[in-house]
């Protein structure tokens, strides 16, 4: 008699290997096809603070420790010294023909206290080292084991192999990317989408840091190097990611992970050139970017992708699920993938041990993944369109960062409270309902947010009277907004950092401080006073 399997997963990237580990610890049997084998490359390698929540809550709410060993430089001792260390976001912007200047840039600090800074996942080791736990807790891995068809009954699935073997399963969850099985199978992709970016990426050595080849790090007048977090460069229509790996005195990887996104309808395909070719003849272009690339070498071949983004129609259907790149992507800038993709494994992985306990594997009782993963793609697709817009001109850039800054804000405060306010997983989950990617589920930040972007839809970045208006409107909302964080209102007034330290006795005012008052403390810290706060901050210090 044929094995039945509670869940079946395709795919055994981090997303897969996660959601594998959760179950299988859970108690659930599962099984993983992975058409592949560890270690292998993956791009998405920057965490970002919602990630590294995300991952301490799955980790505590789900009994898995090891899944919190990539949320914090703390944990490289268990990770591994071939991944690099995260200390900001960084943004250089740059025109045609002319070299870049202190003041168009920004950097935004990752605050060191109080679990550490990010990290730069070298992910052909992270996400082997996941697929190992996912094992380690009795989860069934066949790699080099691609599936060719999935057939449903009313009581079960049906996976075949391509070598013919035949598995049953209660559920599968789809986690295999774009070339998703079951989205083909149902004709779930969706194209209609703002942003529109194609990509070439690699892995290079011998990259040197940014400051080394343009002004330094005192004339830039910034707390950290370049080479210290995750580097964008910007320019009309499109950026260029440069994450390194070997930026700690521990390291042991030599590697950065090189990527540049173009809008065709600004910089159209050029397929009559290599992807290598195109890269160099692109930079060409950019005086500081061709110096920074001049002595870099690929350790890999280029990849070539054409457009990115896509979603789908539906995200789940009886017995299915999509989960992470699967169900939808938009672009890899702000580092979002991730913390979607641990977002949905958080609420898939309960919805599954709930369809356990009941026997109900409808879509019905599947749908609140289907709400909160098209909610996460759409506000990425609204946040990446006009940030792409605005870096045609940099006053624009200049007021549209703090749409980014204070969404990303709002939502790891409602992240990193919630999970220490929630007395169990299901308390945890239901905080959480409204999140959408950025703003922490607040009502007064979708407003505002919603207020900014339609201003956005409408300038013309080439008419400097009509960015003028607009960027003093947008000041104007984003100032009126009454829980906006001082050192956001210093990125209006022009300055190209935030603060290393960002300890100030004014945090610990009534009305004004970090708590707030009002609709804002009720939403985001509920009954919890200072005095609470302090004491779960200091444990989960300890």
């Amino acid at each position: 008699m044929t094995k039945k399997y509670d869940v079946a997963i395709i795919g055994s990237g981090m997303g897969g290997s996660t959601l594998a580990a959760i179950l299988a610890r859970q108690g659930l049997d599962v099984i993983v096809f992975e058409a592949g084998q560890h270690p292998k490359f993956a791009i998405g390698e920057s965490t970002i603070l919602e990630t590294s929540e995300m991952m301490r809550a799955l980790a505590k709410f789900y009994d898995v420790p090891e899944l919190a060993y990539f949320s914090s430089e703390n944990y490289l001792d268990y990770a591994g010294t071939t991944h690099g260390v995260k200390r900001h976001f960084g943004f250089v912007h740059h025109e045609v023909g002319q070299e870049p200047t202190p003041d168009t840039t920004l950097q935004a600090i990752i605050p060191k206290e109080p679990y550490g800074h990010e990290l730069h996942i070298y992910r052909q080791d992270s996400d082997s080292f996941l697929n190992s736990v996912a094992i380690s807790y009795r989860t069934e891995v066949l790699q080099n084991t691609p599936v060719s068809s999935v057939d449903f009954s009313d009581d079960s699935v049906e996976i075949t192999t391509s070598k013919g073997e035949i598995y049953q399963a209660e559920y599968i969850v789809d986690a295999g990317g774009f070339r998703s099985l079951l989205a083909e199978k149902f004709d779930l992709r969706d194209f209609d989408l703002q942003t529109n970016t194609r990509g070439m990426f690699t892995h290079m050595v011998d990259v040197p840091c940014f400051h080394d080849v343009s002004f330094s790090r005192e004339e830039n007048g910034v707390p950290f190097r370049w080479s210290e977090g995750t580097l964008h460069h910007l320019f009309e229509g499109g950026w260029l990611w440069v994450i390194p790996f070997n930026n700690h005195p521990d390291t042991t990887n030599l590697v950065t992970s090189v990527g540049l996104l173009l809008d065709p309808r600004v910089h159209p395909a050029q397929k009559d050139l290599s992807p290598e070719e195109e890269f160099y003849g692109f930079i060409e272009k950019y005086p500081g970017l061709k110096r920074q690339f001049t002595n870099a070498k690929p350790i890999r071949s280029w990849v070539r992708a054409e457009r990115l983004q896509y979603s789908s129609k539906k995200v789940v259907g009886n017995r299915f699920a999509l989960m992470g790149h699967a169900a939808g992507f938009i672009d890899p800038l702000y580092s979002k993938g991730l913390y979607v993709t641990h977002m949905t494994i958080m609420l898939l992985a309960d919805l599954l041990l709930k369809a356990k306990d009941s026997g109900d594997y409808s879509a019905k009782a599947f749908a609140p993944l289907e709400e909160i993963t098209l909610g996460y793609i759409k506000m990425h697709d609204q946040l990446t369109v006009n940030s792409i817009k605005s870096w045609s001109n940099y006053k624009l850039w200049r007021v549209y960062s703090v749409q980014w800054l204070l969404g990303a804000y709002l939502e790891y405060l409602m992240l990193s409270i919630t999970r220490m306010r929630a007395k169990s997983r299901r308390e945890y989950i239901a905080l959480l309902k409204d999140n959408r990617l950025a703003g922490g589920g607040f009502a007064a930040f979708f407003t505002l947010q919603e207020k900014v972007d339609a201003l956005f839809d409408t300038v013309d970045p080439a008419n400097e009277l009509d960015v003028d208006r607009m960027v003093a409107e947008a000041n104007a909302l984003f100032r009126a907004f009454k829980w906006l964080p001082l050192p956001f209102n210093a990125i209006l007034d022009g300055k190209n950092h935030l603060a290393k330290n960002k300890f100030r006795l004014t945090l610990f005012s009534k009305e004004d401080g970090f708590m707030g008052g009002g609709a804002y403390r009720q939403h985001f810290f509920g009954e919890m006073s200072l005095l609470d706060l302090g004491i779960k901050g200091a444990e989960d210090k300890l």
